[in-house]
C-alpha cells in the first residue's frame, strides 16, 4: 500500500483549506470504508488524506420545521437505529439494513455512500425518491441542488475541487404518502445490489387515488434515475393491480439495464416489472398507517 500523510482537520474550513493547498494529491477521507481499499488495491494512490471524523456538525440528524437533516457524517448505523428515521422515513431504514455489515455501517457515512458516486449504491435511490437536496461547500462558497442532479457519471459527480457535501435535507412527507426500497442480490448476504427498485406514493383521501408517485432505480443506468414515465400512469389514477403491471413494465422499458458479471440486463428489466408492483404495495401500506414501518 502506497504511503500517505494523514491530515485531521476541525472545522470545514480548514478541511477545505487543506484540500485546495495540497491540490490533486490529496483527497477527503470519512468512514474509510472505500478509500482504503482502493489505496490498498492501487485503484488511487493520495499523498494525502484529508479527515472530517474531527469536523463538527457534520454528524447529526435532526427533524424539525417539516424538514430532516442529515449530515454527511452521519453513518449507516446511526440511520439504522434512529427512531425518527424509522418512524417518519422507514424507506431509509429499507436501504441501509442491507448495507455490509454491522461492523461497516457502525463506521461508513451516508456521505461517503453518495460521493462515491457508484451506480450501486444503495443509499442514493432512497434518498432521490424522497426529493432530496445536498448541501454543499467549498472555496467559492456555500450552494444546494437536488441530489439527483449531483450525478453525471459512474464514479463522477458535480463536486468541484475543495468542495465538501455537508447534508442533506428533505422535506417532511405530505400526508397520506409512504415509500419503499427493496435492494434485489442473488442471495442474502453481504454484496452488491443486482439492481435497486424504490416507490414513493402519496395518497387521496380515499386512499386509493394517487396524488403523487417517484419511482427510484439503480444499477440500471450509468447513474441512478427517476422513472417517470411509469410515474406518470401512477398519478391521478385508482390504484389496482393492472395499473401497477403498467408502471413496472413503463419502469423496466424506461431503464438502461445492462450485462455485467453479476446480472444479465433481461433479468434486470423483468425484476423492474416484479419490484415496481411489490415497492408500490409496502408504499401503500406505508401510506395508510401514516408512512411508518
Amino acid at each position: 500500500m502506497s504511503k500517505f500523510e494523514y491530515l485531521m482537520p476541525s472545522t470545514i474550513d480548514e478541511a477545505i483549506s487543506l484540500l485546495v493547498s495540497r491540490g490533486e494529491r490529496a483527497k477527503f477521507v470519512a468512514g474509510g470504508t472505500d478509500v482504503m481499499v482502493k489505496i490498498k488495491e492501487g485503484k488511487i494512490t493520495p499523498h494525502y488524506l484529508v479527515s472530517l471524523r474531527r469536523v463538527q456538525g457534520l454528524d447529526q440528524i435532526i427533524y424539525k420545521e417539516g424538514e430532516l437533516r442529515i449530515g454527511a457524517l452521519v453513518t449507516h448505523r446511526m440511520l439504522e437505529l434512529s427512531p425518527v428515521i424509522r418512524k417518519e422515513f422507514p424507506i431509509l431504514i429499507d436501504a441501509v439494513t442491507n448495507i455490509g455489515s454491522v461492523q461497516i455501517r457502525n463506521v461508513a457515512t451516508i456521505g461517503g455512500n453518495i460521493v462515491n458516486a457508484v451506480p450501486s449504491a444503495d443509499g442514493a435511490i432512497p434518498l432521490i425518491t424522497l426529493g432530496a437536496q445536498v448541501r454543499i461547500r467549498g472555496p467559492k462558497g456555500e450552494r444546494s441542488m437536488a441530489l439527483m442532479d449531483l450525478y453525471i457519471g459512474p464514479g463522477q459527480t458535480l463536486l468541484e475541487p475543495g468542495e465538501i457535501l455537508l447534508e442533506f435535507v428533505i422535506r417532511k412527507l405530505p400526508p397520506r404518502t409512504g415509500a419503499a426500497y427493496v435492494k434485489h442480490t442473488r442471495r442474502e448476504a453481504m454484496e452488491l445490489p443486482l439492481l435497486g427498485v424504490a416507490v414513493l406514493l402519496s395518497l387521496a383521501e380515499d386512499m386509493v387515488t394517487c396524488t403523487g408517485a417517484r419511482i427510484g432505480l439503480g444499477v440500471l443506468a450509468p447513474t441512478p434515475m427517476r422513472a417517470k414515465n411509469g410515474e406518470s400512469i401512477l398519478k391521478g389514477q385508482k390504484i389496482t393491480e393492472e395499473i401497477l403491471r403498467k408502471a413496472g413494465k413503463a419502469a423496466a422499458e424506461e431503464c438502461k439495464a445492462r450485462d455485467s458479471i453479476r446480472g444479465e440486463a433481461w433479468y434486470r428489466r423483468e425484476m423492474v416489472e416484479v419490484l415496481v408492483p411489490r415497492m408500490a404495495r409496502l408504499a401503500m401500506e406505508r401510506a395508510r398507517i401514516g408512512g411508518r414501518e
